[in-house]
């Protein structure tokens, strides 16, 4: 038997805190330039081209000197 009973819900808040901004930014006041530095780009890579090429094509389009892929990015 199954009684019909409410329940109330909300959301605990163990604790309000802030960041500090002299240890890094709000993420939208973030500096295109660190995002450029430190970012990470989601590809999905078709097939033709090597991993290595796309890569090269990012580091030119983008004008960094150092880019990399993580494992292969073949389909």
């Amino acid at each position: 038997m199954i009684k019909n009973t409410k329940t109330s819900r909300g959301i605990l808040i163990k604790a309000e805190e802030e960041t500090n901004p002299k240890y890094g930014y709000i993420p939208n006041e973030r500096p295109i330039e660190l995002h450029m530095k430190m970012g990470i780009i989601n590809l999905d890579k078709p097939p033709g081209p090597t991993s290595h090429e796309v890569v090269s094509w990012i580091k030119r389009i983008l004008k960094v000197r150092k880019a990399g892929h993580a494992g292969t990015l073949e389909p």
